[in-house]
């Protein structure tokens, strides 16, 4: 979004899901490794389809612009594709060697996602497994928003994951502010280094993670920083079959609040120098499968303070509340709903709002919440007020027009393996 997940996910998903989530995949009865053609271990994530929008409005995309304020069904209007190549040579005595080549094709722009080489099996540590390149470390994600909110991966850097200290797994990683596609342009002679404790074992069915992060570089706007995220999963939470994440996350400067740097900027991309952040997120989700019933659920706060710039001090404060369901009727179709309010306020400014619901009737080939391949036939009506669609106007967004209001259509295939 993450623990002993089925391998047959890809970095996407299989990275992004919580402890509370992974009993809900491997109860869906995924198959256990990935698919492997002429030897190599093929993994991937894609979405694509047919969306429709009234004239002059987007075809997915309606959000306010925080970081858990898209909730996605039916509000992607998108295509896209990742394909994870990875080859595994195992030399005896639990001595491992492997790559993994990941490029991307989002909206016609390609990319890479992952590439590096790893390592593990060492007498010294044989849990461990040492990587080099640039490596997705998705530790946290909340599905029904797209958001990994605990994430310290996607820059060129040396690591190491899995050291079992006894009561919890230790993850380190070295980064610079370069990726396989911008190793040369990034403005910011930034370095980042994150500390991952994981699977620290709190009460019964209870565990907590800890993601610190250190940022410091050659800012031309704003300030080195610090990160601090920690995470509660819960099994058996209040009922049997429902699973509760709990997160507290706090960072400053360009310290990311999930992990990641924030704000370098991108010369690549047309972005000048950008200012740090002093954030801050409470967040709270649910997961559940009981029978034919599934889903997942999310309340969330954030507030962040611009630290730099014309606009130094301005701060935006963000909620979201809402989560999607799943009814299986019968094994292979389902009946998906999903819902969310979120606003947005910014200082010396009207209140934003906006509201989201979809249905869509779903094929599958399992019954449970986290089974795909999903083909689903979708209808959602987004609705905002005039705050939201003046902010988002100016962008080339959803308030075109003076409209307050979109009805999309679509029909979508999402497929991990």
């Amino acid at each position: 979004m993450k623990q002993a997940i089925p391998e047959n996910l890809s970095s996407r998903a299989r990275r992004g899901l919580s402890g509370a989530a992974m009993a809900l995949v491997i109860a869906a009865g995924l198959p256990a490794q990935a698919a492997e053609i002429g030897g190599l271990d093929i993994s991937g994530y894609t979405r694509f389809g047919a969306y429709s929008s009234p004239a002059g409005t987007p075809r997915g995309g309606y959000t306010l612009g925080g970081d858990t304020q898209k909730f996605r069904l039916g509000n992607e209007g998108d295509n896209g594709i990742e394909l994870g190549i990875g080859k595994t040579a195992d030399i005896g005595d639990g001595r491992k060697f492997s790559v993994m080549y990941m490029p991307t094709v989002w909206g016609g722009n390609y990319g890479t996602a992952q590439g590096y080489v790893a390592m593990s099996g060492f007498d010294f540590a044989p849990e461990a497994r040492f990587w080099i390149g640039q490596n997705r470390l998705r530790l946290q994600e909340v599905h029904i928003v797209d958001s990994f909110v605990m994430d310290y991966g996607d820059n060129t850097g040396v690591g190491m994951t899995g050291l079992d200290l006894g009561y919890a797994k230790l993850g380190v990683g070295l980064f610079n502010s370069g990726t396989f596609d911008y190793s040369s342009i990034v403005p910011n002679d930034a370095k980042r280094i994150n500390l991952d404790l994981s699977d620290i074992r709190t009460n019964p069915g209870g565990t907590l993670r800890v993601l610190a992060t250190l940022v410091e570089g050659n800012f031309q706007m704003g300030s080195s920083g610090a990160g601090l995220s920690v995470s509660h999963d819960q099994s058996d939470f209040l009922l049997n079959g429902l699973a509760n994440t709990f997160f507290l996350q706090g960072s400053t400067g360009h310290a990311g609040i999930n992990g990641k740097f924030q704000g370098l900027g991108d010369a690549a991309n047309g972005a000048g120098p950008q200012p740090g952040m002093k954030s801050f997120r409470v967040a709270d989700m649910l997961n559940w499968q009981s029978g034919p019933f599934g889903g997942q659920a999310l309340a969330a706060w954030q507030t962040g303070r611009i630290d730099g710039g014309v606009n130094h001090g301005r701060s935006t404060r963000d909620t979201s509340l809402g989560g999607r369901i799943s009814y299986a009727i019968g094994r292979n179709f389902k009946l998906l709903a999903e819902a969310g309010t979120t606003t947005r306020s910014v200082d010396g400014q009207a209140r934003q709002s906006l509201n989201k619901f979809t249905i869509a009737p779903t094929l599958a080939l399992a019954p449970e919440f986290w089974s795909r391949p999903e083909l689903r036939f979708y209808l959602t009506h987004a609705s905002w007020n005039a705050a939201a669609a003046a902010a988002n106007v100016a962008a080339g967004g959803f308030g075109a027009g003076g409209r307050t209001s979109s009805t999309l259509a679509g029909a979508q295939l999402e497929v991990w393996w």
